[in-house]
């Protein structure tokens, strides 16, 4: 497994990383998980990131990691949604969570604590001055750093403007961009990736696979054209899968592979067993994607340089019936958006 350095911390960390979302119990159960995560420090990797709004995966990495007593692992979670209900300007809620975060990781340092959602509507309020990015949060941060119980700081998020403005604020120094870069969407590439190198920023790159977009083949429903899907997102999404059977490719490792473009980040996997961090792992050892592959796959990319406006922020594909209009409350069945795929 080779390794990447976020940026100016110095961490030195494995080119994938493990999301540990379904390491929780939103995945298939604690025995799968903990094999998901031996078998990914098997193959090298040594970057673990969670976060408490992710169901209890605080506590389920926990209590896997404490049994690994040799290898050294650099560990990231957040600040956000805990406990409930959460005030994100509330200093001693912050602190509180953050004590949490250490007990149930069984931690006396977090490597890399993140402001989760510092940008995207309808999520955490945190800055009291937005211009100038500040609020109670970065006193809390600023008095984590100094006692040594947080190591760096971090933003992650889903946009790119406004993640940018925060970005210069050069208060973090890693960013976590999460929906924005991938084989097909490349938004973070105008202003989130430009300005986190101009900062020597960390930069981890989540949802390379869309929360399961690119995870599967969909053309059934791609060809069907559900009615939320615009007319050229389904005609991306077809060139890619044309692509797909010309290079006698897998979507999934296309799009890991494509991530290995961005040389200095840390791809973050979401796996729920053991053999999806072997097929990932898999999949980045066959290196970067040939340069002419790597052009044609752009060129798919440039035919929705933006996200068309009433496409919803993970693609429903697994239940293309069950999405209405934008916005969160119209998703179908009251599923939750973290399990539509």
């Amino acid at each position: 497994m080779h390794t990447r350095t976020l940026g100016k911390t110095g961490l030195v960390v494995s080119q994938l990383g493990f999301g540990s979302l379904f390491a929780s119990a939103l995945g298939p159960g604690f025995d799968h998980s903990r094999a998901a995560v031996f078998r990914a420090i098997d193959l090298g990797i040594t970057y673990f990131d969670t976060a408490p709004a992710y169901a209890n995966s605080e506590e389920v990495l926990g209590r896997i990691l404490r049994e690994v007593k040799q290898t050294p692992l650099v560990l990231s979670t957040k600040l956000g949604g805990r406990p409930q209900p959460f005030d994100p300007r509330n200093k001693a809620q912050l602190h509180q969570s953050v004590e949490e975060s250490l007990r149930l990781l069984g931690r006396e340092v977090i490597d890399v604590l993140f402001v989760h959602e510092p940008d995207r509507p309808l999520q955490y309020d945190w800055w009291s001055d937005p211009e100038a990015v500040y609020g109670p949060v970065i006193e809390v941060l600023d008095e984590l750093k100094q006692k040594g119980i947080i190591r760096f700081t971090g933003l992650g998020g889903t946009t790119v403007t406004e993640m940018a403005q925060r970005l210069n604020s050069g208060r973090f120094d890693v960013v976590l961009t999460a929906f924005n870069y991938s084989a097909l969407f490349r938004e973070a590439t105008h202003e989130v990736l430009p300005t986190a190198r101009a900062l020597g920023m960390g930069i981890v790159l989540g949802s390379v696979l869309q929360q399961g977009a690119l995870g599967r083949r969909y053309d059934e429903v791609v060809r069907s054209k559900p009615a939320w899907l615009s007319r050229a997102r389904q005609q991306q999404l077809l060139a890619l899968y044309a692509l797909l059977d010309q290079a006698g490719l897998s979507i999934v490792e296309l799009a890991l592979r494509f991530a290995l473009s961005c040389p200095e980040a840390c791809i973050l996997i979401g796996p729920k067993t053991a053999e999806q961090v072997e097929q990932s792992v898999a999949a980045i050892e066959r290196g970067p994607l040939p340069a002419d592959l790597l052009a044609q796959l752009d060129r798919i990319a440039a035919q929705v340089p933006y996200r068309p406006f009433e496409e919803p922020m993970i693609l429903p594909l697994a239940n293309p019936r069950g999405y209405y209009g934008p916005g969160l409350a119209n998703l179908g069945a009251g599923a939750p958006v973290g399990k539509l795929n």
